[in-house]
Protein backbone atom coordinates (compact mmCIF):
# COMPACT_ATOMS: atom_id res chain seq x y z
CA UNK A 1 0.00 0.00 0.00
CA UNK A 2 1.37 3.15 -1.02
CA UNK A 3 2.37 5.91 1.60
CA UNK A 4 -0.42 8.58 2.56
CA UNK A 5 1.72 11.47 0.97
CA UNK A 6 1.89 9.58 -2.33
CA UNK A 7 -2.09 9.20 -2.99
CA UNK A 8 -3.39 12.16 -1.10
CA UNK A 9 -4.49 15.53 -3.23
CA UNK A 10 -1.58 17.91 -3.44
CA UNK A 11 -2.52 21.74 -3.19
CA UNK A 12 -0.21 21.46 -6.78
CA UNK A 13 -2.87 20.18 -8.50
CA UNK A 14 -5.22 22.48 -7.67
CA UNK A 15 -6.47 23.97 -10.92
CA UNK A 16 -6.31 28.37 -10.95
CA UNK A 17 -8.00 29.87 -13.87
CA UNK A 18 -8.54 33.35 -14.37
CA UNK A 19 -12.04 33.26 -12.36
CA UNK A 20 -9.53 31.95 -9.45
CA UNK A 21 -8.89 29.01 -6.86
CA UNK A 22 -11.11 25.89 -8.03
CA UNK A 23 -12.98 25.69 -4.87
CA UNK A 24 -14.13 21.67 -4.61
CA UNK A 25 -10.27 20.66 -4.98
CA UNK A 26 -8.95 23.02 -2.89
CA UNK A 27 -11.53 21.76 -0.19
CA UNK A 28 -10.21 18.27 -0.98
CA UNK A 29 -6.27 19.14 -0.93
CA UNK A 30 -6.76 20.66 2.52
CA UNK A 31 -8.61 18.25 3.65
CA UNK A 32 -5.86 15.61 2.94
CA UNK A 33 -3.40 17.99 4.48
CA UNK A 34 -4.94 18.02 7.74
CA UNK A 35 -5.95 14.48 7.72
CA UNK A 36 -1.93 13.93 7.14
CA UNK A 37 -1.03 14.68 10.50
CA UNK A 38 -3.28 11.76 11.81
CA UNK A 39 -0.09 9.45 10.76
CA UNK A 40 1.76 11.31 14.23
CA UNK A 41 -1.08 9.90 16.41
CA UNK A 42 -1.94 10.65 20.17
CA UNK A 43 -3.12 13.88 18.78
CA UNK A 44 0.16 16.19 18.57
CA UNK A 45 -1.08 18.45 15.94
CA UNK A 46 -4.89 18.58 17.16
CA UNK A 47 -4.06 22.59 18.10
CA UNK A 48 -3.36 22.99 14.34
CA UNK A 49 -5.89 20.64 13.10
CA UNK A 50 -9.07 21.59 14.82
CA UNK A 51 -8.62 25.43 13.99
CA UNK A 52 -8.21 23.85 10.55
CA UNK A 53 -10.97 21.45 10.29
CA UNK A 54 -13.43 23.68 11.68
CA UNK A 55 -12.83 26.16 8.84
CA UNK A 56 -12.70 23.73 6.16
CA UNK A 57 -16.07 22.78 7.11
CA UNK A 58 -17.06 26.45 6.89
CA UNK A 59 -16.00 27.19 3.91
CA UNK A 60 -17.73 23.56 2.47
CA UNK A 61 -20.54 24.58 4.28
CA UNK A 62 -21.20 27.92 2.08
CA UNK A 63 -19.94 25.72 -0.98
CA UNK A 64 -22.79 23.40 -0.48
CA UNK A 65 -25.45 26.44 -0.04
CA UNK A 66 -24.44 27.80 -2.92
CA UNK A 67 -21.99 25.52 -5.45
CA UNK A 68 -23.21 26.70 -8.89
CA UNK A 69 -22.43 30.25 -7.74
CA UNK A 70 -18.84 29.71 -6.28
CA UNK A 71 -16.71 27.21 -8.48
CA UNK A 72 -13.86 29.16 -7.20
CA UNK A 73 -13.04 30.56 -4.14
CA UNK A 74 -12.92 34.01 -5.14
CA UNK A 75 -16.70 33.95 -6.85
CA UNK A 76 -17.64 31.63 -3.70
CA UNK A 77 -16.74 34.96 -1.10
CA UNK A 78 -17.66 37.34 -3.90
CA UNK A 79 -21.67 35.84 -3.88
CA UNK A 80 -21.83 35.26 -0.03
CA UNK A 81 -20.87 38.79 0.51
CA UNK A 82 -23.12 40.36 -2.31
CA UNK A 83 -25.84 38.19 -0.60
CA UNK A 84 -25.02 38.76 3.00
CA UNK A 85 -24.64 42.60 1.96
CA UNK A 86 -28.48 42.33 0.29
CA UNK A 87 -29.87 40.80 3.13
CA UNK A 88 -28.06 42.15 6.20
CA UNK A 89 -26.63 38.55 7.00
CA UNK A 90 -23.37 37.23 8.21
CA UNK A 91 -20.28 36.66 6.23
CA UNK A 92 -19.23 33.49 7.52
CA UNK A 93 -17.92 31.09 4.68
CA UNK A 94 -15.02 34.19 4.02
CA UNK A 95 -14.49 34.33 7.57
CA UNK A 96 -13.62 30.59 7.63
CA UNK A 97 -11.51 30.85 4.33
CA UNK A 98 -9.52 34.01 6.21
CA UNK A 99 -8.41 31.76 9.08
CA UNK A 100 -8.13 28.67 7.07
CA UNK A 101 -5.80 30.20 4.84
CA UNK A 102 -3.86 31.45 8.08
CA UNK A 103 -3.68 28.29 9.25
CA UNK A 104 -2.69 26.96 5.78
CA UNK A 105 0.06 29.31 6.00
CA UNK A 106 1.48 28.98 9.06
CA UNK A 107 1.67 25.25 8.56
CA UNK A 108 3.66 25.67 5.41
CA UNK A 109 6.38 28.43 6.63
CA UNK A 110 7.01 25.97 9.39
CA UNK A 111 7.52 22.42 7.20
CA UNK A 112 9.48 24.68 4.36
CA UNK A 113 11.29 26.16 7.87
CA UNK A 114 11.88 22.36 8.48
CA UNK A 115 13.23 21.66 4.92
CA UNK A 116 15.63 24.69 4.83
CA UNK A 117 16.96 24.38 8.19
CA UNK A 118 18.05 20.82 8.92
CA UNK A 119 19.33 21.16 12.44
CA UNK A 120 16.53 22.54 13.89
CA UNK A 121 14.06 20.53 15.63
CA UNK A 122 10.12 21.15 14.44
CA UNK A 123 9.22 22.54 17.28
CA UNK A 124 11.50 25.35 16.68
CA UNK A 125 10.34 25.59 13.16
CA UNK A 126 6.54 25.64 14.05
CA UNK A 127 7.70 28.07 17.03
CA UNK A 128 9.26 30.52 14.30
CA UNK A 129 6.19 30.60 12.13
CA UNK A 130 3.40 30.79 14.86
CA UNK A 131 5.79 33.80 16.02
CA UNK A 132 5.99 35.58 12.59
CA UNK A 133 2.47 34.50 11.33
CA UNK A 134 -0.50 33.62 13.85
CA UNK A 135 0.61 35.19 17.56
CA UNK A 136 -0.39 39.10 15.86
CA UNK A 137 -4.44 37.38 15.78
CA UNK A 138 -4.45 35.27 19.26
CA UNK A 139 -4.83 36.65 22.79
CA UNK A 140 -2.96 36.08 25.83
CA UNK A 141 -4.71 33.26 26.76
CA UNK A 142 -4.94 31.02 23.24
CA UNK A 143 -1.02 32.37 22.96
CA UNK A 144 -0.18 30.48 26.31
CA UNK A 145 -2.05 27.36 24.97
CA UNK A 146 -0.23 27.25 21.77
CA UNK A 147 3.30 27.41 23.33
CA UNK A 148 2.66 24.87 25.31
CA UNK A 149 1.11 22.72 22.02
CA UNK A 150 4.23 23.42 20.13
CA UNK A 151 6.79 21.93 22.55
CA UNK A 152 4.73 18.55 22.39
CA UNK A 153 5.60 18.18 18.78
CA UNK A 154 7.32 15.07 17.66
CA UNK A 155 11.40 15.38 16.66
CA UNK A 156 12.50 15.74 13.10
CA UNK A 157 13.57 11.87 12.79
CA UNK A 158 9.97 10.63 14.44
CA UNK A 159 8.05 12.90 12.20
CA UNK A 160 9.90 11.98 9.16
CA UNK A 161 9.29 8.11 10.19
CA UNK A 162 5.64 8.27 10.90
CA UNK A 163 4.65 10.78 8.21
CA UNK A 164 6.56 8.55 5.50
CA UNK A 165 4.98 5.15 6.79
CA UNK A 166 8.46 3.34 5.68
CA UNK A 167 8.30 4.97 2.23
CA UNK A 168 11.30 7.70 0.58
CA UNK A 169 12.25 10.49 3.09
CA UNK A 170 13.56 11.85 -0.24
CA UNK A 171 10.58 11.20 -1.82
CA UNK A 172 8.46 12.93 0.48
CA UNK A 173 10.33 16.17 0.64
CA UNK A 174 9.80 16.54 -2.88
CA UNK A 175 6.67 15.94 -3.02
CA UNK A 176 6.18 18.40 -0.13
CA UNK A 177 8.22 20.83 -1.88
CA UNK A 178 5.70 21.15 -4.47
CA UNK A 179 2.44 21.02 -2.33
CA UNK A 180 4.22 24.28 0.00
CA UNK A 181 4.84 26.49 -3.48
CA UNK A 182 1.19 25.07 -4.88
CA UNK A 183 0.11 25.97 -1.47
CA UNK A 184 1.77 29.21 -1.49
CA UNK A 185 0.52 30.52 -4.88
CA UNK A 186 -2.82 29.79 -3.43
CA UNK A 187 -2.22 31.79 -0.45
CA UNK A 188 -0.76 34.77 -2.26
CA UNK A 189 -3.55 34.93 -4.53
CA UNK A 190 -6.54 34.83 -1.98
CA UNK A 191 -4.53 37.06 0.30
CA UNK A 192 -4.53 40.10 -2.54
CA UNK A 193 -7.88 39.11 -3.43
CA UNK A 194 -9.46 39.63 0.29
CA UNK A 195 -7.27 42.68 1.19
CA UNK A 196 -7.88 44.39 -2.19
CA UNK A 197 -11.96 43.45 -1.92
CA UNK A 198 -11.88 44.64 1.76
CA UNK A 199 -12.81 40.70 2.54
CA UNK A 200 -10.95 40.54 5.48
CA UNK A 201 -6.98 39.89 6.22
CA UNK A 202 -5.00 36.78 5.76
Amino acid sequence: MAPYFETAKSFADVPITADGVDTATFLLASTDFVNMFDLLGGGVFAFVQNDLRSNIAGVRHRYEVASAESPTLELLVANECNVASAAAGERHGTACLVRLLRGLWFTCEALRNMQQDRDAELHTCFKRSYDANLKHHHSFVIRSVVSVAIRAVPNRRDFYSRITQGGSHEKFDNELTKWLAGLEAIVVRLKAYLEHGGYGRV
